[in-house]
């Protein structure tokens, strides 16, 4: 039976911490809906009620934008083996870029990663647990490494010249602030 939760209880942060993917949605106050399947170890619960991620350079940066706009988040979990079960976790975040002055602390506890383009510092306002009886089984094979090879091969000037010609404003005109 599904739960509407104020904080990630140890239960849920055990499930949290099996899982190799999880999806970000964002939306803006007009506009679409983004929704985003994330992987590579790149988020972090801190306390019951606060959580980050680390967010790597990709082709947008919608996250961003609305995130500057109305701070608004969804991140869900499912399993994709073993018992059924889903959590989402809704909150407000905050963008937290390489410049300030959070980053170093915040950066330390979360993997290391080419093109790390910004975290994003997320306050849980309520957790929902929910049955994934209809979640197909999926076989976990590894992680994917082509991102982070192009990120190495750009390097950080090369980053910082694609945030510049691809990542300043979202597909619907916000800007994302990025640099």
């Amino acid at each position: 039976m599904g739960k509407i939760l104020t904080k990630i209880t140890s239960r849920t942060l055990q499930f949290i911490e099996k899982q190799h993917v999880f999806f970000v949605a964002t939306a803006p106050k007009k506009g679409r809906i983004n929704l985003s399947p994330k992987g590579m170890n790149s988020l972090k619960v801190l306390t019951p009620n606060q959580l980050i991620w680390l967010n790597v350079t990709g082709s947008g940066n919608e996250t961003a934008a609305h995130i500057n706009e109305n701070g608004n988040i969804t991140i869900m979990f499912c399993a994709f083996e073993g018992a059924p079960n889903i959590v989402r976790i809704y909150g407000k975040a905050r963008e937290v870029k390489p410049s300030d002055n959070d980053w170093k602390v915040l950066c330390s506890k979360l993997p290391k990663l080419p093109g790390a383009r910004q975290i994003f510092d997320v306050t849980v306002a309520s957790v929902q647990t929910s049955c994934g009886m209809s979640v197909p089984f999926y076989e976990y094979k590894g992680e994917r490494n082509e991102l982070n090879e192009w990120a190495e091969n750009k390097g950080e000037d090369g980053i910082q010249k694609y945030w510049k010609e691809k990542n300043q404003t979202s597909i619907d005109g916000l800007p994302t602030h990025i640099i």
